[in-house]
Formats: C-alpha cells, structure tokens, sequence
C-alpha cells in the first residue's frame, strides 16, 4: 500500500471515531473497536489478521493495564472508606493554615488522586473546600479550583491511574520512570496553576455552593493514624521507582536488583500496598470482612468501563502497527520536523479539543505515535517523557464535549459560560505547563 493512501485510511478511521465518540453518542468502547476493523480492512488487512491484531492488541495492553487499575482502585477506595483520605486532607489544611489554604487544598487532590478516581476524589474532598470557605469568608472557587488542579494533575501525570498507566504499557515506557518524569512536571504545574486559579480564576466565578455542611451520619468507627495514611500512599509508589534505581545502580544480575524487581514491579508493588491497606485501614480499625471484601468490589465497578476503553484502545494501536498504517503516520510527522516529544502533545492535544475524552486522546495518540518512540530507539526517560508529553497534551481545553466540563461545573454551582472561564482555563493552562516542564526534563537529559 502507498504510504499516502494509509495516513488516508487513519485520517478518515479517526475522523469517523470522533464522530462517533462526539455526534452519534457511541460508547468509546464500541467506537473504538468499530474504527479498528474499518482501518484494519482498509489498509488491506485479511478479516482472519484483523482479529488476531485485535485479540493481541487487547491481551497485550490489559495483561498489564487491568493488573495495576484494578488494584489501584481497591487501594484508592480502601483509602476513601476508611476516613484515611479526609484525615490528610484535614490535617494538610490545619499545617498550613487558612492564608495557604487554597494551595493545600492543591496539594491534598494531588496525594488524594494518586489512588482515587477524579470524579470519588471531588465528591469526597469538596466538603474541605466549603469549610474553608466559611472559615475565611471567601469563595468557594478559591479553594475548589486549586483543589481540582491537584486531582487534575495526578489524574493525567502519575501512574497507577489509568491514563498514563495505559500510555506507558503501548510505548512501552518504565512506569518507575513515568512517575518520577510525572511527579518532576506535575508538581510545579501544580503550584503556578493553583496559585493562578486561587488568585485569579477564582475572581471570574464564586460558584454556587451550599455552606451549611450536613452532620456526618455514618458510623463512627476507629480513624486511621496519619502516619500509616501517608506510607501506604508512598509505599507503592516507592517500591516502584526503586525498582527502577537498582537496575539502574546494582546492575540487572545482582541479588538485590532482582529481589527489588519482585517488589518493585507494578503488581506486586501494588499488591503489597493493597494488602497493607485491608490490614491497617481494615482489620486494625475494626472493619469486618465482609466490609472490606464489598469495598474491593465497589472499587472493581468504575474500574471496569475504563479497563475495556483502555483495551480498545491497545486494538487500535495493534491494527495501526501489523497493518503498516502506524508507521505510514510516522513517517509523514516526521516530515513535520517536530521533536517527537512535541509531536506526541500536539496530537493528543487535537484528538482531545475534538472529541472530549482525555482517555480516549491519550490511547490513540499512543497508538499513533507508538512506531516513532520505538525507532527512536532512545534510553529512558525517553518514553516516560513521551507518555507524560501524551497526558499533558489530552489534558487541555476541557469543554462541553468532556464529561469532566459538566461534573465540575455541576458541583461547584457553575454555569456554562463559568466553568469554560475557570476549569477550562486551568485544565490548558496544565497541558501547556506539563509540556514546558517535560521539554525542559528532556533537554536536561539530551533526549529530546
């Protein structure tokens, strides 16, 4: 096949993706897998190779990807049922005080997302957000905005949450470097984008949010001491990126590099937090069995639907790759004469203003630019910097297309007009801040 006639063939199979994702209402599952057997048969694919790519493409991504999300959010919710959450929070706040506050506030979305999903992180934390508005007499939106950063920032920067996790397993990216190159950009995009939405933002809009706090009527049990809350959060997160320091430092053959790679892979990183969890915020606080066994499977639910977009999206980049049409687009944003790192931002950056969903840009933006990371054939950070590059480019310009756009806007007592001059602003404001920073981690490190 000509190499024109395959970037044809992609151009019109995202072209029809976007339209089905945006105009016709189709579940990005469905549209996904519809769009990967149109471009497969159009680039010449036979019926028999389109399955088989499809079939790998979703067993090689999920192998992986279902592992990590799905015991992240056992961990995450384990977090949130046993109080463990809101008592950091709580005490973020108190350290340092009403005047800082709304940065707090930035940094508690941050920890608190790590593990929790954007939307149960919102609906747990907006009650801090109120109470430090009736404390001090401001807006609410002084406090919220910044707070939605955080969770912002950490939903798209940092591994186990499931956008750059899903990133880093097609480019094949470390995830231990993923968070380290998440962490670098995410935090200062954190702080100058929570100080400009608290200072600034916040004077647009003062949102429309009830002050009087309902009683808390659930049933008191044991709270978690803040000290087991902040370990179990940096456990993982810690084994992970230490597994990467030795096989960086001790050399891949040596005992303890190999025993920190069983400890240090994702899973059983994970795995040992997720345990940890069931003890120190289960058992030890008094919870029964039976309620931590109906929490893992509450926390399996959401876990769910974004599992099979996320193997959707592996069978696109699959059929992309076998068919030839990944490296046909490859070619062609070389001749762009764009660093790769920038080429992946802007084209999750288009797919992501088009057609709403940060996931969905994020996964076909991998896929697109998946046969470019490969024969760059550079070492790490390289591709954790390009995955960091994707998440920073499907972060901006969220507007009425996104359901994000709707649930901030509906919790914080916005109207449309508002929430497109608040969390759209910030949301674009931390993509173009998240792709200065990675560029500047890249130079650093020469590989850009």
């Amino acid at each position: 096949m000509e190499s024109w006639y395959l970037v044809l063939v992609v151009t019109v199979g995202i072209a029809a993706l976007i339209t089905a994702v945006m105009w016709l209402k189709i579940h990005p599952f469905v549209a996904l897998l519809a769009a990967s057997i149109g471009v497969g048969l159009a680039a010449g694919m036979s019926p028999d190779s389109v399955i088989q790519s499809m079939t790998s493409g979703m067993g090689n991504t999920l192998g992986f990807v279902a592992v990590v999300v799905g015991l992240g959010s056992i961990f995450g919710m384990m977090l949130e049922q046993s109080g463990g959450a809101e008592k950091l929070a709580d005490r973020l706040v108190k350290f340092f005080g009403p005047q800082q506050a709304a940065l707090a506030l930035g940094l508690v979305g941050f920890l608190v997302c790590i593990p929790v999903f954007l939307d149960v992180a919102l609906v747990m934390l907006l009650p801090l957000a109120v109470a430090a508005a009736k404390r001090t007499g401001q807006p609410v939106t002084k406090f919220a905005l910044p707070m939605l950063v955080g969770m912002a920032v950490t939903h798209a920067f940092v591994p186990p949450t499931p956008g750059p996790t899903a990133v880093a397993a097609m480019l094949g990216a470390d995830l231990g470097w993923v968070i380290t190159v998440g962490i670098a950009a995410g935090l200062p995009t954190l702080i100058i984008t929570a100080i400009f939405a608290s200072q600034v933002l916040s004077k647009v809009a003062s949102g429309n949010v009830s002050l009087d706090i309902p009683p808390n009527t659930a049933p008191q049990r044991k709270s978690p001491h803040l000290g087991i809350v902040i370990a179990l959060l940096v456990l993982p997160l810690a084994l992970i990126v230490s597994e990467t320091a030795s096989r960086a430092t001790l050399g891949e053959e040596s005992p303890a590099a190999l025993w920190l790679m069983l400890v240090g892979h994702p899973f059983t990183a994970l795995l040992i937090a997720t345990l940890a969890a069931f003890y120190f915020l289960g058992k030890r606080l008094g919870m029964p069995a039976e309620d931590v066994q109906r929490i893992a499977e509450r926390a399996l639910e959401p876990a769910g639907v974004i599992l099979l977009v996320t193997g959707a999206g592996g069978v696109f980049k699959q059929v992309l790759i076998d068919s030839g049409a990944g490296d046909a687009v490859a070619s062609s944003l070389t001749a762009a004469a764009l660093p790769t790192i920038v080429l992946a931002w802007v084209v999750a950056a288009i797919i992501r203003v088009l057609q709403g969903s940060a996931t969905v840009a994020m996964i076909t933006a991998a896929g697109l630019v998946a046969p470019l990371v490969i024969a760059a054939g550079q070492p790490e950070p390289f591709a954790a910097l390009v995955t960091i590059a994707i998440a920073s480019g499907a972060s901006i310009a969220s507007h009425v297309n996104d359901s994000g756009f709707w649930l901030v806007g509906k919790f914080l007592g916005l109207s449309v007009s508002e929430t497109l001059k608040t969390w759209t602003v910030q949301e674009t404001l931390i993509g173009v801040l998240g792709l200065i920073f990675v560029v500047g981690i890249a130079a650093i490190y020469g590989v850009l």
